[in-house]
């Protein structure tokens, strides 16, 4: 039984390593963590003093991403990971540019920043009509650790695309993100807001629920 105990309890209570370098992404997933009473203890790969090196993102969903990056982490340094693959599925353009969201400027040839990803992605739907702008944020979290099998949960917010940008906070293509039921983009909520009904909150609360399944069945 104890065996079982220390797979399961990995990560709680101990640090675990983020598989990004965008700090509004830390800082997200790491207020949704704590508000979700996680005592898990995240950390940026900045904020590490092991170099993770950069891994080709070459899967085919979220899921199959999210777990290729945690698992870098977990080689590199031999602590938990997390890692997320999140992006925009677009309605009008058959749910492009989904996995490729963080990389669609690159994909043309252009600078691959969210400023570059966004201007793209009006241009290419500028002439859509309002009634067929709808899209979903999607998100699927990995947690990897030694000795213990993967979790990987998603979240999805369905919404619709506005013909320019709203909103400040936020960041990739939140200026012109609506969700269903409201007005406002997810640039122009609080963090708090946000947090509450995000495809990245959802899947990283699921994720915090699995873990907690984890250890009380390992007791």
């Amino acid at each position: 039984m104890a065996g079982k105990t220390n797979s399961a309890n990995t990560a709680k209570g101990k640090r675990v390593v983020l598989a990004s370098r965008n700090e509004h992404k830390v800082a997200e997933v790491r207020r949704i963590l704590a508000d979700a009473r996680s005592e898990i203890d995240l950390v940026g790969l900045d904020e590490l003093a092991v170099s993770v090196p950069e891994v080709p993102e070459t899967g085919a969903t979220f899921a199959e991403n999210a777990l290729i990056k945690a698992q870098a982490v977990v080689d590199a340094t031999g602590l938990p990971a997390i890692a997320d693959d999140s992006g925009l599925a677009v309605d009008a353009l058959n749910g492009m540019p989904g996995v490729l969201s963080a990389r669609w400027a690159g994909m043309a040839g252009q600078e691959g920043t969210d400023k570059a990803n966004l201007d793209l992605l009006l241009a290419q739907i500028a002439d859509v009509p309002e009634e067929r702008r709808g899209a979903s944020f999607v998100a699927a979290v990995a947690l990897v650790r030694d000795g213990a099998a993967p979790i990987v949960v998603e979240g999805t917010v369905r919404g619709r695309l506005l013909f320019h940008r709203q909103g400040e906070n936020g960041f990739g293509y939140d200026p012109i993100f609506v969700p269903d039921g409201y007005d406002d983009t997810t640039a122009e909520m609080s963090a708090v807001q946000k947090d509450a009904l995000s495809h990245r909150g959802q899947a990283l609360r699921a994720l915090v629920t699995r873990m907690k399944e984890e250890e009380h069945a390992a007791q």
